[in-house]
């Protein structure tokens, strides 16, 4: 208890701090929500193991560390950051440097009509009313420790606003970088999408570090899909394996929208992934796929919830995951279909091979049906690599570690191959390769 008190206090009472840096900032209509926000932090209670949501994840390490929760933001150059900008295939690109925007390492200048791409901070300055409207209205401070925290510290992030029936051909580049070499870092991007109705649009959230360093990221992200629109979203994360990462994506769904997310985990000491997707009207479509690697002593876990709140919605959920050495992998994905959502259709599998007879994996596929016209199905598997497979590979002279690197490249690239953005596919495509040694 003396840990989560210290933890919450130090916490609150740099909050007046933070205030004193926010300037013009403090007299906006946002720092209301923040305050408030703060309030809810207070209140919340630390996850704990006889917390459904958080049985299998001890978060309690993070309680060893002191996080400041305004990191210092050392000066860097481009060819600090050149090894994650996936070549120069992005036209548009947003830098954030333990959460704050850098201007000088960006490139969103030349954007088309129709988009518009600014840091969260530029947008309140502005008294943009879109920020007011959607902020904190799907992502919910009340009871949620670490969203609330995100919430009363928000400074900065990508806003993106793609305004009705504009199609962006280029997708967006957010790159995260986390610099904990001064300090033991709390970075808290504070992300806000929204597209409006018959437009489309392409977004990776790419979170990075500079070293191997002990770190806190808290991010989350809002998505607004309006009617007949699409919209694809890839979040990868590469981050040091000391760090801790915590993010929460809300997406609301209108009529006729169409919204993908491919998840790919790789990196942190501890990393929990929140994705919830509500349908508000009818004819909507949402794939959410993910992936996660585990080794040494990692642990991740991802809770997925798909809301059919509306009839005549489809969604398809399919989760892969390769643990190896001591590490934890966790899957919860809970499907709720609502009594009038009738002419459901949804899909859930999650698959994991286990390397090591100390990796373990605890999934939990969940329905949650209150209508009886739909089409429902789920399913999870854990197992070692198909014995067979390595025979046959290896009688077609084949060695034993390639023929394993093969496989295990195969199952990871079920997932891969349905992420739409090439140049990202091929990026976690070469992640892959060096990874299994091929």
């Amino acid at each position: 208890m003396n840990d989560i008190a210290n933890f919450k206090n130090t916490l609150t009472s740099s909050f007046t701090d933070f205030e004193k840096s926010l300037n013009g900032q403090s007299k906006q209509p946002l720092h209301s929500i923040r305050k408030e926000a703060l309030a809810n932090f207070e209140q919340a209670e630390f996850p704990n193991l006889k917390n459904e949501e958080w049985r299998y994840t001890n978060i309690s390490p993070l309680l060893k560390h002191s996080f400041n929760p305004l990191p210092a933001v050392l000066p860097l150059m481009y060819d600090d950051i050149q090894q994650f900008l996936l070549g120069d295939t992005f036209n548009h690109v947003m830098v954030f440097v333990n959460g704050r925007f850098d201007e000088n390492l960006s490139k969103i200048n030349n954007l088309p009509d129709g988009l518009i791409v600014k840091s969260i901070a530029t947008d309140v300055e502005e008294d943009d009313p879109n920020v007011l409207e959607h902020f904190g209205k799907y992502a919910l401070s009340e009871g949620q420790i670490f969203t609330s925290l995100s919430a009363a510290y928000t400074f900065d992030g990508a806003f993106v606003h793609v305004q009705e029936g504009k199609i962006i051909e280029d997708p967006i580049h957010l790159l995260f970088i986390a610099d904990a070499r001064k300090d033991k870092a709390l970075i808290q991007p504070r992300n806000l999408f929204i597209a409006d109705k018959n437009s489309q649009a392409s977004v990776l959230e790419h979170f990075v570090s500079l070293s191997e360093d002990i770190y806190f990221t808290n991010t989350i992200t809002e998505i607004v899909v309006g009617e007949n629109t699409y919209f694809d979203h890839v979040k990868l994360q590469e981050e040091s394996k000391r760090a801790f990462h915590i993010s929460r994506t809300v997406i609301d769904q209108e009529l006729s929208s169409n919204f993908t997310s491919h998840a790919i985990s790789l990196g942190g000491d501890i990393c929990r992934n929140d994705i919830n997707s509500k349908f508000n009207d009818k004819g909507g479509e949402c794939t959410i796929n993910g992936l996660f690697l585990l080794d040494d002593s990692q642990l991740c876990d991802t809770h997925t919830l798909i809301d059919h709140a509306q009839p005549h919605c489809n969604s398809h959920e399919h989760y892969k995951g390769i643990l190896d050495d001591k590490s934890r992998g966790v899957f919860n994905g809970k499907v709720i279909v609502r009594p009038d959502a009738q002419k459901t259709n949804a899909f859930q599998e999650n698959n994991n091979i286990i390397l090591s007879n100390e990796a373990l994996i605890n999934t939990k596929p969940q329905l949650e049906i209150f209508a009886d016209d739909v089409k429902c199905s789920h399913g999870a598997t854990i197992g070692q690599l198909d014995k067979e497979a390595m025979f046959y590979l290896k009688t077609r002279g084949i060695g034993e570690d390639i023929a394993r690197a093969m496989l295990l490249h195969a199952f990871a690239s079920d997932v891969i191959k349905t992420i739409k953005l090439l140049p990202v596919r091929d990026y976690v495509e070469a992640i892959l390769t060096k990874k299994f040694n091929q």
